[in-house]
């Protein structure tokens, strides 16, 4: 059986990781991984495949940046001629990304099954084009594999049958907890990181920040970064920064409002995580922070209005925050003062999503 395991940008690559792993314990499984180059740079793409180590790509299409309609229309262009060439039984895609999108319209055009890791995720927000790159996605596939309750409801509403529905648990907890060991080997050199940055001993927060709706309206990037920098005078804030948000941020002139923040390049996977799990708490527009914030029982401020992972709010430790100065301010002074949201891991994060997913495939 032939796949196309088919990636695009950072937190695709840490789901696909452990299906690779999983699939490669299946002779009958032969897994082809495609690398869109949605994420070309080292930060954003080739030091994941390193800390994951996961096997090269078998196929790098190299798109690069776009908008919205020039980045998809790339990928279909450049994935069409790889499918028609090695014609994979199935494609398995993942997340909510242009890369998602773009794979599975192509497929489903020539007539190849679709799998979506992560399917029925819902923000009910189509300012938002991850929603419509999921909505689009789950309509096309044949097996939908959810992470959560509210994933399975999400697709029933919308008509999908309940045959292809399965419910196996969130990937991105098995890449955690596979990368558990490898994690002390990096601590050092986040302790490194820490140490020039203030005094090893103090705590921090960790800020990501890059989707358009925080970062290419002028007034709200001010915004955050306004309620950030008075954060940041009580606690120091990390803040590895996005390409997309560097940039925008010297396109509005504000990256003097950066200043109060200890801004770095991205960080490798491994890396990042080992500063997540460590963090006091952690001020966020990412949808797998969330996540991954959850599952290490850290508090969570997601600078959104709405989630597509409603069950990190109701049984695990994230609150949102929307883009209101005060809200933001004062949910960080509540977390200093020790008024943490207790939370729990939800069901089916246990390290299996692989081994469920593999199973479906192989007998399905």
């Amino acid at each position: 059986m032939k796949l196309f395991l088919v990636a695009g940008a950072r937190p695709n690559f840490m789901k696909i990781g452990p299906l690779v792993d999983e699939m490669k314990k299946h002779p009958e499984i032969d897994p082809i991984i495609v690398h869109t180059g949605q994420h070309y740079d080292y930060e954003m793409s080739a030091i994941f495949f390193k800390d994951l180590e996961i096997a090269k790509p078998d196929i790098y299409l190299g798109v690069g940046s776009g908008s919205q309609g020039e980045q998809t229309g790339k990928i279909m262009i450049a994935i069409e001629k790889e499918m028609i060439e090695h014609r994979p039984d199935l494609v398995v895609v993942v997340g909510d990304v242009n890369s998602t999108l773009a794979a599975s319209v192509v497929a489903s055009k020539l007539h190849i099954p679709i799998a979506h890791v992560e399917a029925g995720l819902r923000s009910f927000d189509r300012t938002m084009p991850e929603e419509i790159n999921r909505q689009v996605t789950d309509v096309l596939s044949e097996y939908l594999f959810t992470t959560e309750e509210s994933g399975n409801e999400n697709l029933r509403k919308e008509g999908i049958t309940e045959e292809k529905i399965y419910f196996v648990g969130d990937i991105m907890i098995e890449a955690i907890i596979n990368a558990k060991c490898k994690m002390q080997k990096v601590k050092l050199s986040i302790n490194n990181l820490k140490s020039k940055i203030f005094n090893l001993e103090s705590p921090y927060a960790l800020l990501t920040l890059h989707r358009p709706s925080n970062v290419d309206d002028k007034n709200t990037f001010s915004r955050v970064l306004n309620a950030v920098d008075e954060v940041s005078r009580k606690i120091p804030i990390i803040f590895p920064i996005h390409p997309r948000t560097r940039k925008m941020a010297e396109k509005f002139g504000l990256s003097e409002k950066l200043k109060p923040l200890h801004v770095i390049k991205p960080l490798g996977y491994l890396d990042f995580i080992v500063l997540e799990k460590n963090a006091k708490f952690v001020l966020t527009d990412s949808g797998s922070i969330q996540a991954e914030t959850t599952y290490f029982g850290i508090p969570c401020l997601t600078i959104r209005e709405n989630t597509e992972r409603p069950v990190t709010i109701s049984m695990g430790t994230n609150k949102l925050v929307g883009t209101d100065k005060d809200k933001i301010v004062e949910e960080s002074l509540d977390i200093l003062d020790g008024e943490n949201k207790k939370g729990h891991i939800p069901p089916l994060w246990d390290g299996k999503t692989a081994e469920r997913i593999v199973d479906v495939i192989r007998f399905n």
